[in-house]
């Protein structure tokens, strides 16, 4: 056993030089853009590492447990929750950047992190407090919320400001997202978890869909089908590939030098496939779903919520609520980060009724 002082093993100045072996155009932890309250380093862990480990250890990762991905409070055991859909993001990018020779450690970091603000009840929750919030709600907006001040009991997690941006720019629009000019100080690190985060929830979202019968592989698009395959396992391995041999001057391991900007991207037919099938999901999955009775009764329970704290600002807990504290803004804050069940419990205790019967599987009592 060494018993010498473990800031004597180097062990973070180890692990920060083999960072030097990773692409010229990697993000490095060495040459952080730093946190915005300087602190000690680590003798164990990179800046990236302790970021990772920081955000698992929040209330609000563990609460994702019991968030919606798709499919409403789900009663069956293999669903996807919006914690086992950060977690596929993790291991889709962490993929991705090994491949790339790039920083997997804060791509991981970000993963964690980029959903830590989202609703209860999905996208339609995020919505619904768009629309009654009159300076708007995103969840991406919230998920770095959380991360600067709300976290650890007010304190916020004084995160690197990589982890942050990946956070804040990793949501995309409807259509080819792909398009759209990246900020030329996004990371390549950055611009994976983008990547990632649609792959990840484009396939576990089919797997979800066919088991709850709204769907059957061959309804799919013939051609999405036939680019890239008809299985999960397929169809991970078809877009992955794509996104690194389209991406492989990013490594520094190309036999030619990076002449343009280095960028992640995908190669055209994998890519035409992709929004080809990600636009039947929104046709085929994701908007009927959102018409659904269910779907209706979410909305009003998050509507209900967020009226009754802002009228009742004092029975928000803190840190959400203090002294000289905006109701709306606590409001919002308390709210969107209850879970599907948590939520459904509150709005029945106000409104007795509420919820129709619409969530079964919800235990109201």
């Amino acid at each position: 056993m060494d018993t010498r002082p473990v800031e004597e093993l180097q062990v973070r100045q180890r692990l920060e030089a083999q960072e030097e072996n990773l692409s010229p155009y990697a993000s490095r932890s060495s040459k952080s853009l730093g946190r915005e309250r300087p602190e000690t380093p680590s003798p164990l862990r990179t800046e990236f590492q302790r970021d990772r480990d920081r955000i698992i250890h929040t209330n609000a990762f563990r609460r994702l447990k019991h968030k919606t991905q798709v499919f409403l409070a789900p009663s069956g055991d293999h669903y996807v929750t919006r914690l086992t859909h950060t977690l596929e993001v993790a291991q889709v990018g962490r993929t991705i950047a090994r491949a790339l020779n790039l920083n997997e450690d804060l791509v991981e970091a970000m993963s964690y992190g980029h959903d830590l603000g989202h609703t209860p009840f999905g996208h339609l929750g995020e919505e619904t407090l768009d629309q009654v919030y009159p300076p708007g709600f995103t969840h991406s907006a919230q998920s770095l919320r959380i991360v600067e001040q709300l976290a650890k009991e007010g304190e916020g997690l004084n995160l690197t400001g990589e982890v942050r941006q990946g956070i804040i720019s990793h949501s995309k629009p409807r259509g080819d997202f792909l398009d759209i000019k990246l900020e030329e100080s996004l990371t390549l690190e950055a611009q994976i978890l983008r990547l990632a985060d649609s792959v990840a929830y484009l396939n576990h979202d089919i797997a979800d869909a066919i088991r709850a019968g709204m769907l059957k592989v061959e309804d799919l698009p013939k051609r999405a089908n036939q680019v890239l395959g008809t299985t999960h396992a397929e169809r991970a391995n078809a877009l992955i590939t794509g996104i690194v041999q389209e991406s492989w001057p990013v490594s520094g391991l190309a036999s030619e030098p990076l002449e343009d900007k280095p960028m992640i991207a995908m190669d055209a037919e994998t890519r035409d496939a992709m929004m080809e099938l990600r636009e039947y999901m929104f046709q085929n999955i994701y908007l009927p779903l959102g018409k659904t009775q269910q779907s209706a009764v979410g909305r009003e329970v998050v509507k209900l919520l967020y009226y009754h704290f802002v009228e009742n600002a004092e029975q928000i807990p803190p840190p959400y609520f203090g002294p000289g504290a905006d109701p709306e803004r606590a409001a919002i804050d308390y709210v969107s980060g209850m879970t599907d069940h948590y939520a459904i419990r509150q709005a029945e205790k106000l409104q007795p009724g509420i919820t129709q019967g619409a969530f079964h599987n919800v235990p109201l009592d």
